[in-house]
């Protein structure tokens, strides 16, 4: 679909008083002030004076993922910000994730913000939407795939770029072999990072799939792949929690294997801080919540389209290391970053 289309497809219903519609009401200051929302983190914020909207947050977390958790927590403070209702599901089934779609159309909500781990699974159902003339934008996963499903905009990283960038950094440490751990088969994105890595590592790359919803079965494959081959010398795993595990395996087995991943939490700002792990690509997953619930406004009430249309918006990847990783780590803390 080109972008004249989804143009003509989701036009704007605005208010003649736009420019009141769009004025964002000061914070009081009185902690009674009418206005005053708190926000994801406890602060006080503006709260816009535009109508309720109702928007719907779709992805593929599986239980456990704590990713997610930052995900919401930047999608929950745009709603506070927006006077929005958020109405999050998750399922890692692609099936399962459409149905989820679906129920948000049948709700009638005003905006969708899906991931798209899966893209062809998800296609049909986003098409649906927007002949329902829902608007739907894309984050964290489906950066190759968003415009080919008609999405308006999409929030993330482009995966391949991020493990392109990841291989490089293994050149400077003078890598030779690395195992790609993979915890969610036929995730689109994750395949990606491997493929970056693997387009610019001088060296070898293995690609481990594991069940990430098993963590005990993350770490006995991991063990076992580091035991019967002594020329790894890096682990990258594919999000935090699988890092966290990766370097219990290393201590535990006393390999000379060392860790990279994406992605970050609190724990893992600890783990860099420590050198169990050395470095992380980070994504910023609140600000991909943020921005997609936050887009919906925009579009809802001001006709905006983030990146024109037609490029996404990226919030990575950035790496995060022993050198920087204070300047992160009070807001890992607070589960934002």
């Amino acid at each position: 679909m080109d972008r004249s289309s989804r143009s003509r497809r989701f036009a704007p219903v605005v208010a003649a008083a736009a420019a009141a519609a769009l004025t964002l009401a000061g914070c009081s200051s009185s902690s009674g002030g009418k206005n005053a929302e708190e926000s994801a983190d406890g602060a006080s914020a503006g709260k816009a004076d535009t109508p309720r909207m109702t928007v719907a947050l779709v992805t593929h977390q599986a239980p456990g993922d704590t990713f997610w958790d930052i995900v919401r927590k930047g999608a929950e403070a745009a709603a506070a910000k927006d006077n929005i209702e958020l109405i999050y599901s998750a399922d890692p089934n692609a099936g399962n994730q459409a149905n989820l779609v679906q129920n948000a159309i049948d709700q009638k909500v005003d905006g969708i913000a899906v991931t798209l781990a899966k893209p062809d699974a998800l296609a049909d159902v986003v098409s649906k939407a927007e002949a329902a003339n829902i608007p739907v934008v894309g984050l964290n996963s489906g950066v190759s795939e968003w415009q080919n499903l008609g999405l308006m905009e999409f929030f993330g990283q482009d995966e391949t770029v991020a493990g392109e960038a990841l291989g490089k950094r293994l050149n400077e440490a003078g890598a030779k072999k690395a195992v790609c751990v993979i915890q969610e088969q036929g995730n689109i994105g994750l395949t990606q990072r491997c493929d970056g890595v693997d387009n610019t590592f001088n060296g070898e790359v293995e690609r481990v799939n594991v069940t990430g919803t098993d963590m005990p079965s993350v770490k006995s494959t991991i063990t076992a792949k580091l035991t019967e081959d002594k020329a790894i010398d890096y682990v990258v795993t594919l999000g935090a929690p699988f890092a966290l595990t990766a370097a219990q395996v290393v201590d535990e087995t006393g390999s000379q294997a060392k860790v990279a991943t994406f992605d970050l939490n609190k724990e893992l700002t600890s783990a860099i801080s420590d050198g169990s792990i050395e470095f992380a690509v980070d994504q910023q997953p609140y600000l991909q919540g943020y921005l997609a619930v936050d887009s919906l406004w925009l579009y809802q009430n001001n006709g905006n389209y983030m990146g024109g249309g037609e490029q996404p918006v990226l919030t990575g990847p950035a790496f995060v290391d022993k050198s920087n990783v204070d300047s992160v780590a009070d807001y890992a803390a607070k589960g934002t970053r």
